[in-house]
């Protein structure tokens, strides 16, 4: 390659990088001026205006210079951490309607782990959580490309496709033995970031399944219709952010404002002066000093943690569940000339008391597992019951008893049926428990 072909290759390079790094034309002349920021690596820029050279000459089939280009780029950035990335228009698009709450897919957050896709969290009723998807699952294979090589983009790439077309996972899950096989109909993933109810009289839910651009005035909806069902105030609310693998951050502060009264929430610490931020709580306390406890588990990540760590630092809600996921990074989105963006990560997000939980999560006030109970080992050995044993003496209620008995035994009870039994939920139901022994100590005091 000649000297003039490697200064025409480093300039469009540095046109590539746009706002990323300061190039001066006069460089490519021969001058080793310097940036204010930091002088360039030219042997290193000549090596890699020698592989592309290579690759041009010498590779098994002939490659577009535009190509080339765009592959340096995205490597460049899949190297620095797992959630910097380049997205070309159509995967800018795509993250943009993400955001707003409708794309298609299969509805589950991930990122990358030792050159697997890793899954953060299946989305609250989407086909990924259905189909079974669970937060830590790793997957190997897509159809039968494996996943090992490809970089996030191209692996979410395949993911997304047509509604009502199949794709055949491979999973490794801790405790299985083997690899899972499970396949998941690809379907429009519409969004539905705030759900709530109400527990028990005074007792209210609210779930946020990701932090959208209006999941905080959403919220503040749904606990002023709570409050309204239970005679104007509540006695304590679950917030629940199991599963949330986070999003826009101006969201989660909005969610963490609407309990705290004043301080901090979270600020931000970076290189550059934009990413030097704080946001600070406005007076008023949407509760009014009613108990709080907020759900979380290994797939509450990012704008999630922001909300948890806020509340506890606070000490204004109890987090229960187990250890967080631990992203407390931030990424910005930088769109470009051409119609693609850069998003990278540009800082740290630290709680009001200056914990940064990057790579450790949050630690619940009171760690409660998840049991499940199967079903399969249920109906197999059915529990004994009075009306089972030999000769057992009548009640005396006659038919009434009788229709009662089968009632019960068909699996139907007084609650509700449109809505999960909060008995079927562990975490859920001890949430609802901690909420009631503390305002019995409220009242004793």
């Amino acid at each position: 390659m000649t000297e003039k072909r490697r200064v025409a290759v480093v300039f469009a390079l540095g046109l590539a990088l746009g706002a990323g790094m300061t190039i001066y034309s006069s460089v490519f002349a021969g001058n080793e001026k310097t940036t204010a920021a930091s002088p360039l690596p030219l042997e290193e820029l000549r090596a890699f205006t020698e592989v592309f050279g290579r690759v041009k000459s010498d590779y098994v089939e002939s490659v577009e210079d535009k190509d080339l280009l765009e592959y340096a780029i995205k490597g460049m950035l899949s190297g620095l951490d797992p959630h910097s990335a380049y997205l070309d228009s159509e995967e800018f698009k795509e993250m943009r309607i993400g955001t707003d709450g409708k794309f298609g897919g299969l509805g589950i957050e991930v990122s990358m782990e030792n050159g697997f896709v890793k899954v953060i969290s299946p989305i609250d009723d989407t086909p990924a959580e259905r189909a079974g998807i669970k937060a830590g699952d790793v997957i190997v294979r897509l159809d039968d490309t494996p996943v090992k090589g490809m970089t996030l983009n191209e692996a979410v790439k395949i993911m997304r496709g047509e509604p009502g077309t199949d794709i055949l996972l491979t999973v490794v899950r801790e405790g299985e033995e083997g690899p899972l096989k499970i396949t998941i109909t690809r379907d429009i993933i519409r969004i539905k970031s705030v759900r709530s109810r109400t527990l028990d009289p005074g007792y209210g839910y609210i779930r946020i399944s990701q932090f959208q651009s209006a999941t905080g005035t959403s919220m503040r909806k749904q606990l002023s219709e709570l409050k309204k069902e239970n005679g104007g105030e509540l006695k304590g609310l679950v917030l629940d952010l199991r599963n949330n693998p986070g999003g826009v951050l101006n969201a989660s502060v909005s969610v963490a404002d609407a309990f705290v009264s004043k301080g901090k929430i979270v600020y931000t610490e970076g290189r550059v002066k934009d990413s030097l931020l704080t946001f600070n709580a406005s007076p008023n306390d949407l509760l009014k000093s009613a108990p709080i406890v907020v759900l979380v588990n290994g797939g509450s990540a990012s704008a999630s943690e922001i909300v948890a760590g806020a509340l506890q630092d606070h000490k204004r809600a109890i987090i229960m569940g187990t250890k967080t996921f631990g992203k407390g990074s931030v990424q910005t989105i930088m769109p470009m000339n051409n119609g693609a963006a850069l998003k990278i990560t540009t800082a740290r997000y630290f709680t009001p008391s200056g914990r940064s939980i990057q790579a450790e999560g949050i630690e619940p006030d009171i760690e409660v597992e998840q049991l499940e109970v199967s079903k399969k080992e249920d109906a197999a050995v059915e529990r004994l019951r009075e009306a089972d044993l030999r000769d057992h003496l009548e009640n005396g209620n006659g038919d009434k008893a009788d229709e009662a008995d089968k009632n019960d035994k068909s699996g139907k009870t007084k609650e509700k049926t449109d809505e999960k039994n909060i008995k079927d939920d562990y975490q859920l139901n001890e949430a609802l428990n901690l909420l009631k022994g503390v305002n019995i100590v409220r009242q004793i005091r």
